[in-house]
């Protein structure tokens, strides 16, 4: 199959776009150097089109995880198209903002009131500011990752190490203002000893924000801890569902666990695939928004929150979350027997609807670009994660896992000195961590 143009056009997006793409996790240097087909035609279901025609079935990161039921829903995209043919921008406002801001509320009864942007970016951002406000205090401890914005990256200022068990390792926060120094502090998820210490030690920690879990579950007490602690010392706590919102519950995953954040923040899923997000939170702690300024002209437009309302009205329909993470769960399950019949060593993690495979092997970069390369040859695109969605039937994943079956014995020949992996990769090795491009 070719896959020249993709590449083609790809150099010359390097060459007009400072990292050749808008998003670092849709960089080709992440999956298969010089041989990633880079961009798409068309999408439908779990399937994409190349720019020369080639079709593969997306086993991997499925757009970032917007798509929870797939590409191009036709209930989605019906909905979306009525708000386009009804005019997406007025001087009025749209009246789909006011039903999706109650509809958020119903599911999260612990919420009275709901902003809106449209990237998770914005919704971070604006969550500080709100929470700041609110607050009164400026610092911010801080687990996870949260965006690209100078609050979040000024925790790299002074020790450029701080965001490598948060973000990708080696970011430089170049750019970001250095007298944010100190304002945001990290603390590692599962570890309320280091948040303790963090409160003890700066009184001026008005905001506490984590993502509720992503690699691993809470340890028991551990989110307990959190809310406790923040209530007792004055601080908002914020938990981000960006990632994690509508895979696991029909709402946050906080929902799961019983702990009541004062914010949250919902994105990726809650569109299907367009822009949308949603800061919901108490009202003692939103209407603060009032004394600050957020206010942007596209936070606007129509097709966002129609969007979220049929996506909502779907995933209740079909319990989504239920099917997304049975799915999930049995990925994991036949990763781990795969590994077994060849006797590699195997780690997974992340939500059941967020998978993630590593090989326990100091040549893991070079297998990971190895399965990369293969699976591409066979129509499939597939590295190390799968972002599940109700596209991802029998059908998608049998086929995968019997391509994936001879890759892993490959890798099994590689790991006996059979085979060299460096003679089977017909390109560079992917990318690990952040690099500079151009």
């Amino acid at each position: 199959m070719s896959k020249r143009t993709g590449q083609d056009l790809y150099k010359k997006a390097k060459t007009l776009i400072p990292g050749g793409t808008m998003l670092l996790s849709k960089r080709p240097e992440m999956f298969l150097p010089e041989n990633w087909p880079s961009y798409y035609s068309k999408a439908k279901g779990c399937s994409i089109w190349d720019l020369d025609g080639n079709e593969y079935r997306d086993v991997s990161i499925m757009g970032i995880g917007p798509n929870i039921l797939g590409y191009s829903h036709d209930t989605i995209d019906e909905a979306v198209m009525g708000a386009v043919t009804n005019g997406n921008m007025s001087t009025l406002s749209c009246p789909e903002e006011v039903a999706l801001a109650e509809r958020l509320i119903e599911l999260h009864p612990w919420a009275d009131m709901t902003r809106f942007a449209r990237s998770g970016g914005e919704a971070n951002a604006i969550a500080i500011r709100i929470a700041r406000a609110a607050s009164g205090k400026d610092k911010v401890a801080f687990c996870g990752y949260h965006g690209w914005h100078d609050w979040y990256l000024s925790a790299n200022l002074g020790d450029g190490e701080n965001l490598d068990g948060h973000l990708l390792p080696g970011l430089n926060p170049l750019g970001v203002p250095k007298n944010l120094n100190k304002t945001v502090l990290p603390f590692n998820y599962n570890r309320l000893d280091e948040l303790e210490a963090i409160v003890r030690d700066n009184p001026d920690v008005g905001v506490i924000k984590m993502e509720v879990s992503r690699n691993e579950g809470p340890a028991p007490g551990f989110l307990e801890g959190v809310r406790k602690l923040a209530t007792e010392n004055d601080i908002v706590l914020i938990f981000d569902e960006c990632t994690s919102g509508f895979r696991q519950t029909f709402g946050g995953l906080h929902k799961m666990y019983g702990v009541e954040p004062d914010m949250a923040m919902f994105g990726k899923a809650l569109g299907n695939g367009y822009a949308i997000t949603a800061i919901i939170g108490k009202r003692s702690v939103m209407e603060a928004a009032q004394n600050t300024f957020i206010s942007s002209t596209f936070w606007t437009e129509r097709i966002g929150p129609t969007a979220a309302l049929a996506t909502l009205k779907e995933m209740e329909r079909i319990k989504s979350w239920e099917i997304i993470t049975e799915t999930g769960k049995g990925i994991s399950q036949r990763w781990r027997e795969l590994a077994a019949v060849h006797n590699l060593k195997i780690n997974t993690s992340g939500l059941p609807a967020l998978s993630f495979f590593g090989l326990d092997t100091p040549h893991w970069l070079k297998y990971k670009t190895l399965i990369t390369q293969e699976m591409l040859k066979r129509g499939f695109l597939a590295s190390n994660s799968v972002y599940v969605t109700t596209a991802h039937t029998p059908e998608v994943i049998n086929p995968y896992f019997d391509n994936l079956d001879d890759m892993f014995a490959l890798i099994a020949k590689c790991e006996k000195d059979e085979l060299c992996a460096d003679d089977l990769l017909e390109g560079p090795v992917c990318h690990g961590g952040f690099k500079r491009l151009n």
